[in-house]
């Protein structure tokens, strides 16, 4: 790997202290801890762990990163979120084995800047709630949730409150029948995708 010649790999330790990195370089698959003190780094905006197979991520991991704005997690083994900087946009956690139980509760809540959560495939056990009024793009296909309450997207105490960004939700390969909740869509402007059961 070329990031071997210019860090230190050791069984899937990379070191790349004082190496005048100005970006996270490319890391080996391997990789299960990277060291990257004494660099010229100025932000980082976007992690991308894709395609490994990460079955834990520590409850600190993420916790210092707060200009973190997408963290992409597709394709792991992944059952249990640890908390998550507010500054995020995009998150991307399809193709895991993400469990309701291992999401902290209100994970979401204070993120007052995400826009897109994908959540698909999954083993969910019911929507993560409150969702941010930022939020545009829900995907929860292919999970287990069974219902939905008339708060999960909606205020039920506000006849007037209108969810103006959130216009994209997919529900479809859940148990739930969408059908059956109607008065949980009248603020949203368009309604979920799933299948009637």
């Amino acid at each position: 790997m070329p990031i071997c010649l210019l860090c230190v790999c050791i069984r899937g330790n990379v070191y790349c202290d004082d190496s005048d990195l100005t970006q996270i370089p490319p890391l080996p698959k391997e990789t299960t801890h990277f060291y990257a003190r004494f660099n010229k780094i100025t932000e980082l905006k976007r992690l991308d762990l894709s395609g490994n197979q990460i079955g834990k991520v520590s409850e600190g991991a993420f916790r210092s990163l707060l200009q973190l704005e997408d963290l992409i997690l597709v394709d792991n083994r992944i059952q249990a979120l640890p908390e998550l900087p507010a500054s995020l946009k995009h998150i991307d956690v399809r193709d895991n084995k993400l469990r309701s139980s291992g999401l902290h509760t209100e994970a979401f809540k204070e993120m007052k800047e995400l826009q897109f959560l994908y959540l698909s495939n999954n083993k969910l056990d019911y929507i993560p709630i409150p969702l941010p009024e930022s939020l545009r793009v829900l995907h929860l296909q292919n999970n287990n949730i069974q219902s939905i309450t008339q708060d999960t997207f909606c205020n039920s105490h506000d006849n007037n409150y209108i969810r103006k960004a959130l216009e994209d939700i997919r529900l479809d390969g859940n148990p739930v029948d969408i059908n059956l909740y109607p008065e949980a869509y009248f603020c949203l402007p368009r309604l979920p995708t799933g299948t009637p059961v």
